[in-house]
């Protein structure tokens, strides 16, 4: 896969004009975007529609967590849209996952994701609120579950891709948050690892945010991000 195709740059803005000042920055160089909560909060799907009327792939990332009558509604108003992914989320057990695959089948270019378990959150937490065992078990035993319910693939850290391909096999969509190059902080994540160790291991995207989007200069950040997953 061509390396621009698997990099996702996060729009995790908190208004329109910053999220559109980093598209113009970066021109033809990105082809794919994440929107998630907080700028489609601020700004509305407006931001969704321009960007996919830019020729531009679109993750929104909802981690949709509803009954799944609500689910399957914002699955189809998010394939309305025109955008690529969308994400649930695998605590919401079977019934929510395939009321959003079911409402994905009106749209041939919609991948539904169901998310594990996120990148900021440790052992401890998931004893916090009474989930046994470890991140890690609990990472495959949602995406087992996901993958019954008929989700495309998983969002998952770096750290569980290989664990997760060799389980869900070689055609499942594995998105990773929580990656940065060598030498940067991994910010708010815990189970962090880099581009490059994450598309090794067997995922199909890596998701970068402030790597690219705070950079003095997002369209270097972003070539030095491509160019760290060259073979």
């Amino acid at each position: 896969m061509d390396p621009r195709s698997q990099i996702i740059v996060a729009l995790d803005c908190d208004n329109r004009a910053t999220a559109d000042a980093v598209v113009e920055q970066l021109g033809g160089e990105c082809r794919f975007y994440k929107v998630g909560l907080e700028l489609l909060t601020a700004a509305g799907p407006e931001v969704i529609k321009d960007l996919v009327g830019r020729g531009k792939e679109l993750f929104l990332d909802l981690k949709l967590f509803e009954i799944p009558n609500s689910v399957a509604g914002a699955v189809r108003a998010a394939g309305a849209l025109g955008v690529s992914m969308v994400t649930v989320h695998g605590m919401g057990g079977i019934s929510i996952m395939s009321a959003a695959v079911d409402a994905a089948r009106d749209f041939p270019g919609l991948r539904i994701l169901a998310l594990t378990v996120v990148t900021s959150m440790t052992d401890a937490d998931l004893t916090d609120i009474g989930v046994g065992g470890t991140v890690d078990e609990q990472v495959l035993r949602l995406a087992r579950l996901a993958q019954k319910a008929g989700c495309h693939g998983v969002i998952a850290s770096p750290q569980d891709v290989a664990a997760l391909r060799s389980t869900l096999g070689p055609d499942a969509l594995i998105v990773t948050p929580g990656v940065a190059l060598p030498g940067e902080s991994p910010a708010e994540h815990a189970r962090p690892g880099t581009p490059r160790a994450a598309i090794t291991a067997g995922a199909s995207h890596v998701v970068v945010g402030r790597t690219v989007t705070r950079a003095a200069d997002p369209t270097a950040a972003f070539r030095l991000v491509r160019a760290s997953l060259a073979p």
